[in-house]
Parts: structure tokens; sequence; C-alpha cells
């Protein structure tokens, strides 16, 4: 367990500009110093799913809050391997084919136009497929 001064010490060490928050990029390189691999993406999205004022920033209480929660890389690192299965032609997105195709494979036959239907739920863009932020909304 992490003491309260040893989060100060996190933070600051995370902060590489002292400016009092940490950005993706931050997080990135940083937890990449200690053997992390974290891209940029998924920064991102730890940020977007940690930042409790909404500035695309994580501030010292956002960053207790991801380091009390832990688990969460592993969290984030298997929703990336499960994205990964679906996203079969490795473009960055699940297209309605590629959900057929997989959900095929898991048993389940579904029409190119049910899997549109699917993926509507989520596609937060309306570009007509999910993408890894989208599939880890889906997901939750």
């Amino acid at each position: 367990m992490i003491k309260a001064g040893e989060f100060d010490a996190v933070f600051e060490h995370l902060d590489e500009n002292g400016d009092g928050k940490v950005s993706p990029v931050e997080l990135s390189r940083r937890l990449g110093q200690f053997g992390m691999e974290l891209c940029i993406e998924e920064a991102e999205m730890v940020v977007g799913l940690w930042d409790s004022d909404g500035d695309g920033l994580l501030g010292a209480e956002d960053i207790v809050g991801l380091l009390q929660a832990g688990g969460e890389e592993e969290k984030l690192r298997d929703l990336r391997e499960a994205f990964e299965m679906y996203d079969t032609d490795n473009c960055g997105y699940i297209t309605p084919k590629n959900l057929k195709r997989m959900l095929s494979k898991l048993g389940e036959s579904k029409s190119i136009t049910e899997c549109k239907v699917m993926i509507n739920q989520f596609d937060l863009d309306g570009d007509g497929v999910l993408s890894f932020e989208e599939f880890t909304i889906m997901m939750q």
C-alpha cells in the first residue's frame, strides 16, 4: 500500500514540467521509464477515465485515485488484447465485417446489418466502426 507522502513523490515524478498536472504524453513517457509500456492513445484513455475536472490532464487527486485503483493497467492490456482479436484487419478499429467474423468464431451467427446495429450503439463519433476507446466503453 502506498503511503500519503509517496503519492506526492509519484506525482512529482510524473509531472515532468512541474505545472501541477500530468498530460498523456508525460504519463506515457514517465511510465516508460519504469518499463511500463503505455502508448499515447492508451495514456489518453487513462487520462480520460481518471480526469476529474475534464481539462484533459491529471491532477494530484486524480493520480491518487489511479494509483489506488491498481490493476487498471492490466485491465487496459486485457481490453487491448480483446480489441485486437476483433480487429482482424489490424486497421485500428472494428468494422461490422470484423464483428461478424469474430462472433461467428464464437458460435454466434449475425448478419452484417445486425453487426452494424450493434456497432452503432457504441459508435460515439458516427463513423460506422468502433475505435479502441469506443470498444472500451462498450466493454464496461
